[in-house]
């Protein structure tokens, strides 16, 4: 077995039968990321190896304590890890090395994962590139020269390198969805309120952002969701949500699939960028399901508009402490906090009307299609230099993530998404679709997934280093 390349649930499967040490992965792992972390830079706050090697052998003689034992993994460095720097990829916070953990790095632990380190992220997760003043930035594996996507960049290089095989991420504005299909590997977005965030601040307001699994196949996408899930009694929103483990691929013959394209025009999209998209949809195609391309079932402009506005409530709400200190965030950060604390309360009550509204009309959708699929970004990796794109095919952009439009459908009502990566464009650079489904259709959604993974098994196509 090569221990840089198998799945999450082969190398457990092995440590609990005893054919594989803990000490001998925790040994893999780092000399896998000392062989490539230095070239794509990752992987962030790697812990001393010495005290890692120490806490592998201790887990080799203890009981086996979860669904995780001995699996080591980085976590994204939004969430505080106890003992670890933990900056969100802020000078702000670059000596923050909180004492207690999160709610899902303890979820993690608890499980039997050991913490080897954070994965890189934009600071405070802003945009979809992953760059920042403490780390720097981290590349594509595929191509060097060019951006991983973002904010959870550094947990799907971790994955498509093989530093790591499961990685945390989180999404609001595609933040797994777009490096997963950046990377060539998967990542899932949950029904919001399945995986519940940090029980602080304002527990009912912001409706936008969550925590999500990211892996090399689907199955072992199921096998974090699960680790993930669950109800926190301290989060009235959170929902209790059965187990998916372990993902079944589903016969796909019959199944309805809905193809958005370019929402009628709506998106601007790079060249090729609908090409690749239908590679993915011919392999459904060719495992029974019906494609039908669709109309926009809803204004983009009015999506737009209300997620824009809910978006700047959200992360000024978040911001909002580190207002006396504004100038030293960066600027996309200062342009939310403005926009945000601008806002009156109609605004905010108008967008939440549009919500409901596409939330009203996407659920007669889903009673005529078991899964839609849109393209999970509008442009191919960018390069490593350029902060954001500015035009897509002679469009201009009018914000820093106006490029990233194509993510707001699903992430504007909460809806369970899953990223599929849909192969390489003619300049080998790795594309992917977004699939999703009605709340709550996440084990579904899984299902379809693993079975289209079967049939091409995309990532097996890794980077060459």
């Amino acid at each position: 077995m090569d221990l840089t390349t198998a799945t999450a649930r082969g190398l457990l499967g092995a440590l609990e039968r005893r054919e594989l040490s803990v000490s001998d992965l925790m040994r893999a792992t780092l000399d896998r990321i000392a062989a490539v972390n230095g070239q794509v830079n990752a992987i962030v706050a790697l812990r001393d190896e010495t005290d890692l090697m120490a806490e592998a052998r201790a887990m080799d003689d203890a009981p086996r304590r979860g669904a995780l034992h001995g699996l080591p993994i980085a976590i994204k460095d939004l969430v505080n890890v106890a003992g670890i720097a933990s900056t969100q990829g802020s000078p702000l916070l670059r000596d923050n090395i909180p004492a207690s953990d999160d709610e899902v790095a303890a979820r993690l632990r608890a499980a039997g994962a050991i913490v080897i380190g954070k994965t890189n992220t934009p600071e405070f997760g802003l945009g979809s590139h992953t760059f920042n003043p403490v780390y720097g930035a981290t590349r594509n594996p595929y191509d060097l020269s060019r951006s991983c996507g973002g904010s959870s960049g550094g947990a799907a290089v971790a994955l498509a390198t093989g530093m790591v095989a499961l990685a945390d991420g989180s999404d609001m504005m595609g933040s797994l969805r777009n490096p997963a299909a950046w990377n060539n590997v998967y990542g899932f977005r949950p029904s919001w309120g399945r995986v519940p965030s940090e029980p602080v601040g304002d527990l009912f307001l912001h409706q936008l952002a969550t925590l999500g699994p990211m892996a090399r196949d689907p199955q072992d996408l199921g096998l974090l969701l699960d680790v993930m899930s669950g109800p926190d009694p301290r989060q009235p929103l959170s929902v209790p949500s059965a187990p998916v483990s372990p993902v079944q691929a589903r016969d796909l013959n019959g199944l309805r699939i809905g193809w958005l394209g370019d929402w009628g025009g709506a998106f601007a999209m790079e060249e090729g960028i609908l090409d690749q998209c239908h590679t993915a949809l011919d392999s459904f195609a060719s495992l029974g399901a019906h494609v039908v391309d669709m109309p926009p079932p809803f204004d983009a402009d009015r999506i737009w508009d209300s997620w824009i506005t809910l978006r700047s409530f959200s992360v000024a709400a978040g911001l909002a402490p580190l207002a006396e200190q504004k100038a030293q965030l960066k600027d996309t950060a200062q342009w939310e906090l403005d926009r945000g604390l601008a806002l009156g309360a109609m605004q905010v009550h108008r967008a939440s009307l549009v919500r409901s509204d596409w939330y009203r009309k996407a659920e007669r959708v889903f009673a005529e299609f078991d899964a839609l699929i849109l393209p999970a970004a509008q442009v191919w990796p960018f390069e490593i230099d350029l902060p954001y794109p500015s035009q897509i095919a002679g469009r201009q952009m009018d914000s820093y993530h106006r490029w990233m439009q194509v993510v707001t459908p699903v992430s504007l009502l909460g809806l369970p998404c899953v990223s599929l990566p849909a192969g390489f464009g003619p300049a080998g650079l790795p594309m992917g679709v977004q699939m999703f489904g009605p709340r709550g259709a996440d084990a579904n959604l899984l299902s379809i997934a693993a079975a289209y993974h079967a049939a091409t098994q995309w990532p097996q196509k890794r980077p060459a280093m």
